[in-house]
């Protein structure tokens, strides 16, 4: 059983154009609706698999009893913390090239005692011997600080649970001093925690490894288009694969992080099935997160032997 924890989840508009034109009235030849958040979708990807997950989030409002509907029906279980604020709204907009254009709502403010009541569902969710993962996601809502995650972390280690962590910036950095058992930064946010360009898979390679010896004790870097880099106390390996046609790419790294902690959450299997899932899902509309018909193992490449100087399709400057 994989828990989950979305401080800041939403209510997900997503609307497929033909094209984006500014100040023009846009026909949507398709709309989706589904509730969103990092964790909310790693919870979305496992319970897609056919695994037990428990989504624990602050919910508010017309916008939070929507999300927790929507979720009830995908088999989830949810326990929310109720929240004097309304959860966001967010709105995407898919273009036919796989372009995705996103507007994501700050969110609520979380009073003291929200977080601290946050923590402590999380806290009572958590069953030891059946829980396998925690898994953290996503921005912190006004209220929370950079430290929250941090918090969070050490509570759970105290209690035996393993911890997953995918956030950036402030926060990232002030929990890996709690020693997270795996970080999934993406390009972009690996550059930002090392605070240097990435050009080429060798240096995200070192920003990994910089990042364990900051505390993490794994890295699963997504690096877009060219594949996934996982990087532990082990070794390091490099997997990507092929992809026929991009539709959407919402939710694609939160539901191969799923496809990770799944396959048991370290070395070359589970990363393997976390680019599998990722792969999956950026062939699949909106937000939908891909089943087990929709995984093409076979399309999959997983190597010890780095390509590092592989220079990035999308370099981070």
């Amino acid at each position: 059983m994989i828990l989950t924890v979305t401080p800041n989840p939403s209510l997900d508009r997503t609307y497929e154009v033909p094209s984006l034109d500014r100040g023009e009235v846009i026909r949507a030849t398709g709309e989706r609706m589904d509730p969103g958040g990092k964790g909310v979708n790693v919870s979305r990807a496992v319970a897609a698999a056919g695994q037990r997950t428990i989504a624990v989030l602050p919910l508010g409002g017309a916008p939070g009893a929507v999300v927790a509907d929507l979720l009830d029906a995908q088999g989830i279980e949810v326990a929310p913390v109720p929240i004097a604020g309304a959860t966001r709204s967010n709105i995407s907009v898919a273009e036919p090239d796989g372009t995705m254009t996103k507007i994501n709502a700050p969110g609520p403010e979380l009073s003291a005692t929200e977080a601290e009541l946050l923590l402590e569902t999380v806290r009572s969710q958590y069953r030891s011997g059946e829980t396998d993962w925690i898994t953290c996601c996503g921005s912190l809502p006004r209220g929370l600080g950079p430290s929250w995650y941090a918090d969070l972390v050490a509570r759970a280690h105290a209690a035996g649970a393993r911890i997953a962590l995918d956030t950036s910036g402030p926060a990232l950095l002030a929990a890996l001093r709690e020693r997270p058992d795996v970080v999934k930064p993406n390009a972009e946010e690996l550059a930002e925690a090392v605070g240097r360009p990435l050009a080429t898979v060798g240096d995200a390679v070192k920003a990994a490894e910089e990042l364990r010896e900051l505390g993490a004790r794994a890295v699963l870097a997504s690096l877009g288009a060219d594949g996934q880099l996982l990087v532990d106390g082990s070794g390091a390996w490099f997997a990507s694969a092929r992809v026929d046609a991009v539709r959407s790419n919402v939710g694609a790294g939160d539901s191969s992080l799923a496809g990770f902690l799944i396959a048991g959450g370290n070395g070359p299997n589970a990363l393997a099935s976390a680019v599998a899932h990722g792969a999956a899902a950026v062939q699949l509309p909106g937000s939908v997160m891909p089943g087990p018909a929709d995984l093409d193992p076979s399309a999959v490449t997983v190597t010890a032997e780095i390509p590092v100087d592989r220079v990035l399709t999308e370099p981070v400057s």
